[in-house]
């Protein structure tokens, strides 16, 4: 199938092919179509599958065809506004609608709006208005309380990433997103996941019109073998030595490796960095001038090897990327998924390589069973396990049910979580001042 007849016109579909879209990808195949009828949508398709062109293609489509006096003279005014969860995935989708738009010799005025930097560069270049507004929900908010920015006259709302945008900490800002947008019969809404968690199908309830079209592609990365996964079980303390090993066994190509916090990010990039190896940290402490440039050192491999938050796991494409790590496990089955899309990616094959001790055996095991995955966990002669599961603690009442009341909320966990976090990045910051040889705004320069 082409493009031309998935329904893009031919300037636009030559377009995409100057981008590099040569034919469209499953989910572009059946999302266009309902995106150039005005139907609402609800789509998931795993990592790396083309959702952000599925719908950015026949929304400039749409934007072409509209009103040419609106497009003339005078304040623009939002006519599409896509909600992200970060500013990578923002780049990504402005980059896309740019580029494309270089291509048809037109394009949309288009606002990006996230956090992280100054905010009045943002709330000029709103001046006159924008077309297209890219935005993370909380800088959003800020915006429209300090501009006239409204959306009275809004025809498409995307919420791309939805699962993420509904994840704990932007549920509530969303929300206050949502209640900004006047109730419009005839508004057009695209929701867009890898996964369809329980709080995406109730906004799906809540948002799309009865007859909207629902795509579902499957994720056949364990059928199509494009990545080889493997699990290797070992001492907490030896994942290290053994992602140096892993790093020599693929010599000169890039990895990407997921830890569970900032701290553990820095330290495990100066750790392969004493030992020679070109690595670097990423995540969300870092200004976002600072993660555009590491990203564009590791897609150009300035950087062999990336340790990184969550922080990498969606919205952000590294072209041939042949190695993912998990040095610590994620949190969810879910996130698992988006962390191995990175690799395999476009048809390419890649390799993904969990790093399980004796203490996350269990969450690995729980991991394994909600993916339906055939991968047997391994152990390693040169790295003999010696380290015992710890012992399942009673709850306060004595047993192992808990009573209702006496447990932590999640949002007390994730504070206390968040406070052990910034505990351990401050001793780590005080160990490690004055040594401005590991900064990586130093290192190889």
């Amino acid at each position: 199938m082409s493009f031309l007849a998935s329904g893009l016109a031919p300037s636009l579909a030559q377009a995409a092919q100057s981008r590099g879209l040569i034919a469209p990808t499953a989910i572009q195949q059946q999302a266009i179509p309902v995106v150039l009828q005005g139907r609402d949508l609800l789509a998931s398709a795993p990592t790396g599958s083309g959702k952000t062109a599925a719908y950015v293609l026949p929304l400039l489509q749409a934007w072409m065809l509209g009103d040419a006096a609106a497009q003339r003279g005078g304040a623009k005014e939002t006519q599409v506004l896509i909600l992200v969860p970060t500013r990578e995935l923002a780049a990504q989708v402005a980059e896309l609608i740019y580029e494309v738009g270089v291509s048809l010799g037109r394009r949309p005025k288009v606002a990006v709006l996230t956090g992280g930097v100054s905010i009045n560069p943002q709330l000029m270049a709103l001046r006159g208005g924008a077309d297209v507004v890219i935005a993370t929900p909380g800088r959003l908010l800020d915006v429209v309380e300090h501009s006239r920015l409204r959306f009275t006259s809004l025809r498409t709302l995307v919420l791309d990433e939805a699962d993420r945008l509904m994840d704990q900490g932007f549920a509530e800002e969303l929300d206050r997103v949502l209640a900004l947008i006047p109730a419009t019969a005839g508004r057009q809404t695209l929701l867009l996941s890898a996964t369809f968690p329980p709080a995406v199908q109730s906004l799906a309830a809540n948002l799309l019109r009865p007859d909207h079209a629902r795509v579902e592609i499957a994720d056949t990365h364990q059928e199509d073998a494009t990545i080889e996964q493997r699990a290797y079980l070992l001492d907490t303390d030896k994942r290290t030595a053994l992602l140096h090993e892993l790093v020599k066994q693929y010599p000169g190509q890039r990895m990407l490796v997921f830890v569970a916090s900032r701290y553990s990010a820095e330290h495990v990039a100066n750790k392969l960095y004493d030992r020679n190896i070109n690595a670097t940290a990423f995540h969300g402490d870092l200004s976002q001038g600072a993660r555009r440039l590491v990203l564009e050192q590791f897609q150009n491999s300035q950087w062999q090897v990336l340790i990184t938050t969550d922080l990498a796991a969606r919205g952000i494409h590294v072209d041939a990327l042949p190695l993912v790590v998990n040095y610590d496990l994620p949190r969810s089955p879910t996130d698992y998924t988006h962390r191995i899309g990175r690799t395999g990616r476009a048809g390419l094959s890649g390799v993904a390589i969990s790093f399980v001790t004796p203490a996350t055996e269990a969450h690995w095991r729980l991991i394994a069973k909600r993916n339906a995955l055939d991968v047997q966990l391994q152990t390693l002669p040169q790295y003999p396990v010696t380290e015992s599961a710890p012992e399942r603690q009673p709850h306060e009442d004595g047993n192992n049910g808990g009573v209702k009341g006496k447990r932590m909320s999640k949002k007390d966990k994730l504070r206390a979580a968040r406070a052990a976090e910034e505990e351990q990045a401050e001793g780590g910051a005080r160990k490690a001042e004055g040594d401005s040889s590991k900064d990586f705004r130093t290192r190889g320069r």
